[in-house]
């Protein structure tokens, strides 16, 4: 009798109201390899690196995608085809006759004399040569640098910014270079010097990318880059054109508040959110 007394009179517990329930909570632990993430929205979840974006309809849970890293014909069409142009070129000019690719170098070349004839053609024709090849470091540069501009900025944009350092910094290495000739203080041998390839381009969008990117990886890669570019112009083996790179970097450095706006443009747009 006495047990069913007491049994009787023990009060029933109560709910703990929400935040005794999360301030007990707090000393489980947690398990590894989950990590919340606060997204705000779609246009914030569109806003993270392409190869760790969340997956829409998922938990929130960082994935490394490394594939993301290159170009794919879905994911970035536009440098897909461009790398692909590259590689058909590189590839023509390691199984041809030395003198018909030297002869199509020259042709393709933004030399003075060619500048002032067609410099149309031969601003678009000389970025369709890698010098050096398929395994030279501008190349790799390439295909990593632009597809991560495409992905974040769009096909388009990223190509407007390499045209724009590949032409500002061939005409800041080429005019000087016929103005001296004008004047007598170079030969004029040097309005025909051959000059082509992606450097210009490629590291023009190597400092526009910095600026999208975290200040903890921003900075010691522009660091990097412009060390190892200062590097090869103090080693005077072709200045001319270690001057160009330098002049491409700053000029991809000046693009920061342009991609940042066109990123932040291509956040909002459904369509883009939906695809990626």
């Amino acid at each position: 009798m006495e047990r069913t007394v007491r049994a009787a009179s023990t009060p029933t517990p109560q709910p703990l109201p929400a935040g005794d329930v999360a301030a007990l909570l707090d000393g489980v632990p947690r398990q590894r390899g989950v990590l919340a993430v606060p997204v705000p929205g779609a246009a914030g979840a569109a806003l993270l690196p392409s190869p760790w974006r969340l997956p829409a309809g998922r938990p929130h849970r960082l994935r490394l995608r490394p594939w993301r890293l290159l170009p794919t014909p879905t994911g970035t069409p536009v440098i897909f085809a461009y790398t692909t142009i590259l590689a058909l070129t590189s590839l023509f000019a390691s199984y041809t006759g030395p003198g018909l690719v030297h002869a199509l170098y020259q042709d393709s070349s933004t030399d003075v004399a060619h500048l002032l004839r067609t410099p149309v053609f031969v601003l678009l024709a000389s970025a369709l040569w890698v010098a050096g090849g398929l395994l030279s470091p501008f190349a790799l540069a390439f295909v990593l640098v632009l597809t991560a501009l495409e992905r974040r900025i769009g096909g388009a944009r990223a190509i407007l910014v390499f045209l724009t350092g590949h032409v500002l910094a061939t005409l800041a290495t080429e005019v000087p270079v016929g103005l001296a000739v004008l004047v007598g203080h170079l030969p004029d041998t040097s309005l025909h010097r051959l000059d082509y390839g992606i450097s210009f381009g490629t590291a023009a969008s190597i400092g526009a990318l910095c600026g999208l990117l975290t200040p903890w990886l921003r900075w010691p890669l522009l660091a990097l880059v412009g060390y190892s570019l200062v590097a090869d112009l103090l080693a005077f083996q072709d200045p001319m054109t270690n001057w160009g790179h330098l002049i491409a970097l700053a000029i991809g450095t000046a693009l920061w508040p342009a991609v940042r706006r066109w990123r932040r443009e291509r956040a909002q747009d459904p369509a883009v959110a939906v695809a990626a």
